[in-house]
């Protein structure tokens, strides 16, 4: 384990030698709010190293070297997400063998079914849900973090090799690129819809303005406890104890056996605050109006979905790697604005 800056500073000359690189990460999003970084699993062709960033240590070394690499990752999206906002690093170059998988036509693209399928190795699960942040590491979970890149080398030498015979090596070089762009943009969060929980858009203008301070009131919660929101109150529950108070309905019902009377007040506390706000203070329902297609539009779409559908199906492809429906509907409604968000494979293949 690398846990100090002198065995960093060790690792370094490995790191800057190696030919590849094979990275993973651990974080707590389980059982701390909000998540952080708690492990980097490298691999290189000297062998497997864990990182350990809740040390306190300077790892400004460490991404400066790894941004001389292409990675090679597994399912890059959450890794690239969660280093770059809590670490503000983003990579030039990756080799996500996930998208290449799925370039190729599979359909089971967890890493353990790749590597049983192409190295006829089983990998262990059982330390998928543990609590990274928790020092030590057993042995086991220390074990689970280095097979998460140990692989990933040998199963990318092979997804290369099918990429480039079936002449799809620019398909994976975009769609790499693309995700490297796109998780290197923060997450803009909006005031008006982050509180707005799943089975909130049955509730009248009373009622959101209550679930707005129970959702307030419980990210305050979440962040004092270290705990995921859920821990607190589901989303289901503050939906509907929003909806009860103004029906004048008990809210006991709704309520955790174990509910500390301190959370108790401040859930009435953020109950009153918002049965207290006037009307016009209360949160627009949202309406989410479709937009009626013309004619035109409508046999452009099913062109291009069919389109869409035989060359997946001709390549063995899931259809919506090429296209999604939404971004089928805006290409129906307006080709020349929409074509420049598909990637240049993507076009081609729809042309």
């Amino acid at each position: 384990m690398i846990d100090s800056d002198l065995k960093l500073t060790e690792f370094l000359p490995v790191l800057r030698a190696a030919t590849w690189v094979a990275v993973d990460t651990e974080a707590d999003s389980l059982h701390a709010y909000p998540e952080k970084l708690c492990l980097v699993q490298l691999t290189t062709p000297q062998g497997d190293r864990l990182v350990d960033p809740l040390v306190g240590m300077n790892l400004q070394p460490l991404w400066v070297e790894l941004k001389k690499h292409q990675l090679i990752l597994h399912g890059a999206d959450y890794d690239l997400r969660l280093l770059r906002k809590n670490h503000g690093f983003v990579p030039d170059r990756i080799f996500d063998t996930m998208l290449a998988s799925r370039l190729l036509g599979e359909r089971e693209f967890g890493l353990g079914s790749l590597v049983k399928k192409y190295l006829g190795i089983v990998l262990e699960k059982g330390s998928q849900k543990a609590d990274w942040s928790k020092r030590p590491l057993t042995p086991r979970m220390e074990d689970y973090a280095r097979h998460d890149t140990r692989h990933l080398k040998a199963l990318s030498d092979i997804l290369y090799a099918q990429l480039r015979e079936k002449k799809r090596l620019a398909w994976l070089e975009q769609s790499c690129d693309r995700l490297i762009a796109e998780c290197a943009i923060p997450a803009s969060l909006q005031p008006d819809l982050v509180w707005r929980l799943k089975g909130s858009h049955k509730l009248g203008r009373p009622s959101l303005a209550v679930l707005r301070e129970l959702w307030r009131w419980r990210e305050k919660e979440a962040i004092a406890a270290n705990k995921p929101p859920y821990f607190v109150l589901s989303h289901e529950v503050l939906v509907d104890i929003s909806a009860a108070v103004v029906d004048h309905r008990p809210i006991d019902t709704f309520l955790p056996r174990h509910f500390s009377p301190r959370r108790l007040d401040g859930l009435n506390e953020a109950i009153q605050t918002g049965l207290a706000l006037s009307p016009g203070e209360h949160p627009e329902v949202l309406r989410f109006h479709s937009r009626r297609h013309t004619e035109a539009q409508r046999v452009r779409f099913s062109q291009l979905e069919q389109r869409r559908n035989s060359r997946a199906l001709e390549l063995n492809l899931d259809p919506t790697l090429i296209a999604s429906r939404a971004t089928l509907l805006a290409l129906a409604e307006d080709w020349d604005c929409h074509q420049a968000d598909l990637m240049a494979w993507q076009r081609d293949l729809l042309i």
